[in-house]
Formats: C-alpha cells, sequence, structure tokens
C-alpha cells in the first residue's frame, strides 16, 4: 500500500513522457516506459540486402559489398547493424552516451536482440562477447562504457560470456565523430592491447559496440584478437 502511494507520488512530481517526443506515457502504449510505441516503430530500420562486410543497406540487390568497404581495408569478417543511425535512433544513443542515461542500454539492447533472431546471426558459433572498451581516462569522464551495457544483455539474452578484461585501450584518442575516414582510421591504429591471449586463442569473437561509421574503430580492434590468435570476428552495433 505503502508502495503504491509513493510510486503514485513520483508519478505526480515526475510524470513519465516518452524521451524522444516528451508525449505523456500516462495512457499511451510504450517501451519499458521510456519512449512510446510511435517514436519506437519509427526508428528507421537496416533492411536487406545487406553489405557483406559492414552489414548496411544495399541499393542495388545485384551487389554483395558497398563502395565504402572495397575501397577500405576491415579487419573484422562481417558487421550487422539493426538499424540506420539517423532521426530518433540517433537521438537516443545521444541521451544514452552523454547524457549520462545508462537505463536506455536495456531497453537499446532489444533492437540487436530482435535483429540477431530475425535475421538468423549466427550466435551458436560465437564463443565470446567483447565489448569495444573506452580508455580509462574517457570511463572517467563519462563513468560507464555503452558498449559493455549492450553487450551485458546481449550476453544475457544468448547465454553467452562477456568479457571487459581482454580488449583494453592503452592510448587515448580523440573524439572520431568529427574525423573522416582516413583520419579516423590513423586515430585509432594501434589504440587497442590484448591481454590474455589464451582465452581467444581460435575463438569466434563478436565484437559490440554502439555505432558503426567508417568502421574504424571495431576494424582495429579486430586486427588486434586476430593477431592474437582469434580466429572469426563479428561485429554487432546498434546503429551504422
Amino acid at each position: 500500500m505503502l508502495k503504491e502511494f509513493i510510486n503514485g507520488l513520483k508519478d505526480i512530481i515526475y510524470p513519465k513522457v516518452c524521451i524522444s517526443c516528451k508525449i505523456s506515457l500516462k495512457n499511451i502504449a510504450s517501451m519499458d516506459e521510456i519512449i512510446c510505441n510511435e517514436c519506437w516503430n519509427k526508428i528507421q530500420r537496416n533492411l536487406p540486402p545487406f553489405c557483406y562486410k559492414c552489414g548496411r543497406h544495399l541499393d542495388a540487390v545485384m551487389e554483395t559489398i558497398c563502395n565504402n568497404c572495397l575501397k577500405n581495408t576491415l579487419y573484422f569478417d562481417r558487421a550487422f547493424s539493426p538499424c540506420v543511425y539517423e532521426g530518433i535512433i540517433k537521438e537516443l544513443i545521444h541521451e544514452f552516451k552523454y547524457k549520462n542515461k545508462d537505463y536506455l542500454g536495456y531497453t537499446l539492447s532489444k533492437l540487436m536482440i530482435e535483429f540477431i533472431k530475425n535475421y538468423n546471426l549466427p550466435m551458436n558459433d560465437i564463443d565470446l562477447i567483447i565489448p569495444i572498451p573506452l580508455h580509462k581516462t574517457r570511463l572517467r569522464e563519462r563513468e560507464f562504457n555503452q558498449a559493455k551495457i549492450l553487450g551485458f544483455w546481449i550476453a544475457k539474452e544468448f547465454n553467452k560470456t562477456m568479457s571487459e578484461q581482454i580488449l583494453l585501450r592503452n592510448r587515448y584518442t580523440k573524439t572520431q565523430t568529427e574525423l573522416e575516414y582516413q583520419k579516423r582510421n590513423l586515430n585509432v591504429k594501434d589504440s587497442f592491447l590484448v591481454r590474455q591471449k589464451d582465452i581467444i586463442k581460435n575463438k569466434n569473437l563478436l565484437l559490440v559496440d554502439d555505432v558503426l561509421t567508417t568502421g574504424a574503430t571495431t576494424s582495429w580492434a579486430a586486427y588486434a584478437l586476430k593477431n592474437s590468435g582469434a580466429n572469426m570476428i563479428f561485429v554487432l552495433t546498434l546503429a551504422s
């Protein structure tokens, strides 16, 4: 009785609103009481046909790989993303990463889990899930690693082991946001260190991150892991 009263009082003082359109969620359907169903359904999904390398949508049905992947060297085997990085999902990721709303990770991970199931991604072949790490300086600034939160919920759903101790950032790099491919590539080159190499030897790994733009970050992470004995490396990001 007291708990219900307190929860009712909280709803009056802090009414639940959609994190995107700010409409009250009191009498409408919503996803985890965070985002209204209308906004959720407006998130632009990444649809096939997919580039065989980066996983983005291909405009031409007969193509298998996009022009960017033909031009650039990427060390992971395949990448996948459930969403197109624009509109509502871009806003949500910004809230998640930069405004300390770590609780959004649970809801956003549902998009990734749904994608895995819908397209039968090879989770049975994955031996270990590894979140893309933050440098300790950036981790102190942000207070949490968004990739770790997403990876946690994916690992839990598919009963996989996740480790954040194997892949480390050994060099602080400036933010990638405003950099073009070549500068991004140089910015993150040789910035990853692999520990406990025996654990990943001949193993198939799933790297998890929030956004894939040029693929430079996940590519160099994959490079470090493969040089340390890993076998196949797949990448799953929330958007690209």
